[in-house]
């Protein structure tokens, strides 16, 4: 009897152990053969191993002015994103958490428009209305761009994060003679920060892929890292393609190990509640 629960044990954690090694190598390997191409100098198909592997393309993606200028610009602009993006989401979510009025849901399922179809159209649209208003290659209308994007992000999951707040502690807090600007400052936002920090994550990352807007708006005055990936891929081999989108990736793993923390699936799952 024992040996049959142990053959049933074992053979079911021989097809757990298979099933999550599939689920590695179709996760992974597309990642270790862009690290593996990125430290190849040369490389030619149909070979699955580079034939000479070293730091050739890294110098020269690290040795061209305006490669480097495009990662600061990359910087620069999922900063300012996520900063403007905090000013106009976070007030409109508290006020979707608190206020229930007509058309709530409707309003905002409408964040949702900007992904309900593919981006390009509505790239062409809105790059025809900023050359209009003379916001065409200039840097507020790629942070415009990019804002859009990241409104979605940036209202949802900061509402559901306000949602949990009770508001009898809010109510608590004015009896106790607060102001209103203080109880959302010193009860509310507090509270609310896990949720929010992980909408500012979503719009930084965001911010920083973005490549289909940025192109159509800002270049060639805007050179973000993603819109120079799609020069350097076309222009050079295919071994210096992989050496930027690495240094691409860095700053996401970055942000993403500094706030870890308050990375759950409940936040998030709370943030797409409606």
């Amino acid at each position: 009897m024992l040996k049959k629960y142990y053959h049933q044990v074992g053979s079911k954690n021989f097809w757990q152990y298979i099933i999550f090694a599939v689920f590695v190598i179709f996760f992974y390997l597309p990642l270790l053969n862009l690290v593996m191409l990125a430290f190849a100098d040369k490389y030619e198909a149909p070979a699955i191993i580079p034939q000479k592997f070293g730091f050739k393309w890294w110098q020269f993606v690290l040795g061209q002015p305006s490669l480097l200028s495009s990662i600061g610009t990359s910087f620069i602009l999922a900063i300012v994103v996520t900063i403007v993006s905090a000013i106009i989401c976070v007030p409109a979510a508290y006020a979707l958490a608190r206020f229930k009025f007509k058309g709530r849901n409707a309003f905002m399922l409408s964040f949702l428009l900007s992904n309900a179809f593919p981006r390009m159209g509505l790239y062409i649209s809105i790059s025809i209305l900023f050359y209009k208003l003379n916001l065409i290659g200039t840097f507020q209308g790629v942070v415009l761009i990019h804002v859009v994007n990241s409104m979605m992000f940036m209202t949802w999951i900061p509402c559901g994060a306000f949602r949990s707040v009770y508001s009898q502690m809010e109510e608590s807090a004015r009896d106790a003679g607060a102001s209103p600007l203080q109880t959302f400052f010193k009860i509310t936002l507090p509270m609310a920060k896990p949720g929010i920090v992980v909408g500012a994550v979503f719009t930084f990352l965001g911010s920083m892929e973005e490549a289909q807007g940025t192109l159509l708006v800002g270049f060639p005055q805007i050179k973000t890292m993603p819109v120079q990936l799609y020069g350097v891929i076309m222009e050079y081999p295919l071994t210096a393609g992989p050496v930027l989108s690495l240094i691409l990736i860095v700053p996401a793993i970055i942000v993403l190990l500094c706030v870890h923390k308050y990375l759950s699936a409940d936040t998030i799952s709370e943030g797409f509640g409606m």
